[in-house]
């Protein structure tokens, strides 16, 4: 299925959004955001599953990835908090076609913390979130402490390398992992994994303000998932204390990647939330 490549001006940044074609009787749009350093076109199957289901579809990219410019550098100085304004951003663009349309943020990974922390800091702000309800699909904290057996031991060094390659480069180059990212984002990933908690967002507490949230969430676990087993998902629910959270977990053998390239299990059980 082909789509619309489109753009949305972020300052110095410009994100790509794929809007995929629709029929005037679609009533939900879903918004797509994707795993750190993964591009938009990489969610084609899973997108073109839930067109056809009957949704408007729209794909972000992440800054600096894929149809978004310009690549991570040393100049780069944005982190979770520039990446969490980047969904409403990316809502208001889209606002002429989700309008009398439900509106479903659909996040995978990164991309689902980004999902959640947008409804965060629009209820710590007192302003409406835009959206009907979440799926968050092989989304986690990744807290070295939800990880099992002796994986928990190797993640802390391994955390510091990232950072301390990143600190030495001004840029983490993706050496094996999340592809090139500014170093902000680094430094805020690095610190969900070492404290399991948000840092604080533009003086906005986060974890506060997850409490609170009341939005509908859809959270899929995906079972051979390497990168953010069901834990690191069950982490982030809990912060989510006043939502109504549906919580699945799915035994096909899937991992924290494939899931997209055969979407079937997952597509339809995000659809079937979506429509019920």
């Amino acid at each position: 299925m082909e789509y619309a490549q489109e753009h949305v001006d972020r300052g110095t940044d410009r994100l790509g959004v794929q809007v995929y074609p629709y029929p005037d009787s679609a009533d939900t749009m879903a918004v797509l955001w994707p795993a750190m350093g993964t591009p938009a076109r990489y969610y084609r199957p899973f997108a073109a599953q839930l067109a056809g289901a009957g949704l408007a579809v729209a794909v972000a990219d992440l800054r600096g990835t894929g149809a978004s410019t310009p690549r991570p550098s040393r100049a780069s100085r944005y982190g979770f908090a520039e990446l969490t304004e980047d969904v409403g951003a990316v809502l208001d663009a889209l606002k002429p076609r989700r309008d009398g349309r439900r509106t479903i943020l659909v996040g995978h990974s990164l991309g689902g913390q980004f999902c959640a922390l947008h409804l965060a800091t629009r209820h710590a702000l007192d302003e409406p979130p835009g959206v009907d309800g979440v799926a968050l699909v092989a989304v986690g904290v990744p807290y070295w402490r939800t990880y099992p057996g002796s994986r928990k031991i190797g993640i802390i060094p391994y955390i510091q390398g990232i950072g301390l390659t990143t600190a030495v480069l001004g840029v983490w180059p993706g050496w094996g992992f999340g592809g090139r990212q500014a170093r902000g984002v680094m430094r805020d990933w690095g610190y969900t994994a070492r404290q399991g908690r948000f840092p604080r967002l533009d003086g906005v507490d986060v974890e506060a303000a997850l409490r609170s949230v009341t939005t509908p969430v859809l959270a899929v676990s995906v079972a051979k998932d390497q990168f953010t087993p069901a834990a690191t998902l069950d982490h982030l629910c809990a912060k989510l204390a006043g939502a109504p959270v549906e919580r699945i977990h799915l035994n096909e053998h899937l991992d924290h990647f494939t899931w997209v390239r055969k979407p079937d299990p997952v597509a339809a059980r995000v659809a079937n939330w979506i429509v019920s």
